[in-house]
């Protein structure tokens, strides 16, 4: 409007089944006035086939069921503090030193479609660590901590069971420091997340809720103890 950005969206086609869709920000004020409907319409158009995706804040839950979107399950983001602790499992591997296909393998296994391109960028953020844990050379969990405007993220954070994700998750608390504020997002169905979180005395800080177009993706939750994004799924 008069070269000032007054709203976003954006769509992510990972193929033709399934796609997801976040960044949708309207300026306060310039809401109601059918500006945001406009790039809405706009950006669905993208994704014709797709099951699409989307973290909404709940507030608009009714909102987003009116253009077909179904509620699936919340997602709960908490914030922790960093911690000071050098001892390190012998069966932690850093993710460059591994093939790639072994990650994408594992990758595959939770999220919906496979996203060799998106993975491979995400990995190599700067400022992150970005570690994995073998058994009997079988990749059983892995997961990536970067640094963020305020603190640090941790996305993803899958592993098999919750010993290895809380082995792979007390290694991200150290990488960040004493102190430092480190949040996670984490299904609220993963029953086992929810309790490695209250283990660590994370707060609750926010929730999104997850909806999708069609039927929800077979996603194996108890294995995903942090969500990659909020944004791209």
């Amino acid at each position: 409007m008069d070269s000032e950005l007054i709203a976003s969206l954006s769509t992510v086609s990972y193929d033709n089944t399934f796609g997801f869709l976040g960044f949708y920000i309207v300026k306060p004020e310039y809401r109601n006035k059918g500006y945001g409907i406009k790039i809405w319409n706009e950006a669905l158009k993208h994704l014709p086939t797709q099951n699409i995706g989307l973290d909404d804040v709940v507030a608009q839950q009714e909102n987003y069921k009116k253009s077909g979107f179904k509620l699936a399950y919340r997602n709960i983001r908490y914030e922790g503090k960093g911690i000071n602790n050098k001892n390190k499992s012998a069966d932690i591997i850093m993710l460059s030193t591994i093939p790639f296909e072994q990650l994408l393998s594992y990758d595959n296994q939770i999220f919906p479609v496979t996203r060799p391109s998106f993975l491979k960028s995400w990995i190599k953020q700067p400022e992150n660590l970005a570690i994995g844990l073998i058994n009997n050379k079988q990749l059983v969990g892995y997961g990536m901590v970067r640094k963020c405007r305020t603190g640090y993220k941790v996305a993803p954070l899958f592993a098999d069971n919750m010993d290895i994700a809380r082995i792979l998750f007390n290694q991200m608390l150290s990488f960040v420091g004493e102190g430092a504020p480190i949040f996670l997002d984490v299904p609220e169905l993963n029953k086992e997340a929810i309790s490695l979180v209250n283990e660590y005395q994370m707060k609750p800080m926010f929730e999104t809720a997850r909806m999708y177009t069609k039927k929800p993706p077979n996603t194996p939750l108890q294995k995903v103890y942090g969500v990659t994004s909020f944004e791209l799924g």
